[in-house]
């Protein structure tokens, strides 16, 4: 086992909801041994107390990483979200005060997409309806406002790990795909890009979203653009719950202008299991809708929650033996190779002009030599990687941490 400027059985990791014990494994493997497994999310309160000590944390998407919990984390490295969303974590807060965080973008997105498509297929079909009235002792048994997938225009919005995918398999079911991004794309198969959401709306037969949250998908789907859907539409949200209007999506659906929905995420979720679900889309006792609920579970299978947990542990791995930041959503992008028969310093620095030469400067009167250096720089924090003659580690990580802007800086070996 390689030895690391602190050894691996000190190095305290904490892991929050319930991560797969996939993740576990991987660290365990990988001899990273103090690891504390907690089955539900901390409030605020509580996270700040226990991540004090603590170097790596790993979390899922109920519990929220603010600017309290991170100015409250003495020894934090590194941030594991097993998700894929990053929107709970304050990237801000933790990219000023050094700390990468990392997610899994692609291994639930076969959850997710093949969710997308069996909702499209009930939705067609009036299934969550008849199914609810049948519970209820109605026999209804009819093929009014029942369809065929088949031929049917899928309206992607967001055409990106996850919009692909979905695009692939409603091709391969027979539906026409056209698809809106704000970034131009390349088409899979016979999929046709939109220019305008509004174009997309009113020529889909089920619109589907897959979109980050930001400032212009927040509430993207006002009353306006839902009335403005094709009449018979579905619409299906399994991706950020801010993004649809819920009280007007209900009534669209209210009145028949909507066939149906499908709705995984929103706006306010509860806490845990034991919180009670609060939605203008819960059916009333007079009234049956074709609408699918499910509580945030597009990406929670057990195929994906096994991915994500080997995918996540192995990404915080490679951040703590070898500096590689390669996939981190709000960190400076650095590669690095392995650094066999050389120490590596790790300088994390507010992006000021002068640093580097500064390093340069100290390294050269010292006469320490580099055998490999590697420098990445955001509009707020630079990243220098510096390989060094094993004898003479110590002493430049003590010059670094001199070094006027520093934020933090690390020895491996």
């Amino acid at each position: 086992m390689a030895n690391t400027s602190l050894n691996k059985h000190k190095i305290r990791i904490l892991l929050l909801e319930g991560i797969h014990a996939t993740a576990l494994n991987t660290l365990n493997d990988a001899g990273y041994t103090n690891v504390e497994v907690v089955d539900e999310s901390l409030s605020e309160e509580q996270l700040c107390e226990r991540i004090r000590g603590v170097h790596m944390l790993g979390i899922r998407s109920r519990t929220q990483i603010r600017e309290k919990v991170v100015h409250a984390a003495d020894k934090l490295i590194a941030i594991g979200c097993f998700c894929i969303g990053t929107n709970q974590v304050d990237l801000v807060s933790t990219l000023i005060k050094g700390i990468p965080v990392f997610n899994a973008p692609f291994s639930n997105t076969r959850s997710v997409a093949e969710l997308v498509i069996a909702e499209a297929i009930l939705l067609l079909r009036g299934v969550p309806q008849k199914s609810a009235l049948m519970h209820r002792g109605v026999w209804q048994k009819s093929a009014k406002n029942a369809f065929e997938i088949r031929n049917k225009t899928l309206g992607i919005v967001g055409y990106g790990n996850i919009g692909t995918q979905v695009s692939v398999l409603a091709e391969s079911l027979g539906m026409r795909v056209h698809f809106h991004d704000v970034v131009a794309k390349l088409p899979l198969g016979n999929a046709q890009p939109v220019a305008t959401l509004e174009e997309l709306l009113t020529t889909s037969d089920v619109v589907s979203f897959h979109v980050p949250e930001n400032s212009s998908t927040r509430y993207m789907m006002t009353a306006e653009r839902i009335a403005a859907m094709k009449s018979g539409s579905i619409l299906i949200n399994a991706s950020r719950g801010t993004i649809i209007d819920l009280e007007a999506l209900a009534t669209a659906l209210d009145s028949g202008h909507l066939l149906g929905a499908a709705i995984d995420v929103f706006p306010v979720e509860p806490k845990s299991n034991d919180e009670a679900f609060i939605s203008p889309l819960r059916d009333n006792d007079n009234q049956v809708s074709n609408v699918l609920l499910t509580p945030h579970v597009g990406g929670s299978t057990m195929e994906a929650q096994e991915n994500i947990g080997v995918e996540v542990a192995n990404k915080l791995i490679t951040y703590s033996d070898n500096g590689s930041t390669i996939a981190s959503v709000n960190f400076p992008s650095v590669a690095l190779p392995t650094h066999e028969g050389s120490h590596r310093l790790l300088h994390i620095h507010h992006n000021v002009p002068g640093v580097l030469s500064e390093i340069n400067r100290i390294f050269s009167e010292q006469n320490i030599n580099i055998t490999g250096q590697y420098l990445q720089t955001n509009e707020t924090v630079g990243y220098v990687v510096v390989d060094v003659e094993e004898g003479r580690s110590a002493m430049a990580l003590q010059q670094l941490q001199q070094v006027e802007g520093t934020i933090r800086s690390r020895l491996l070996f």
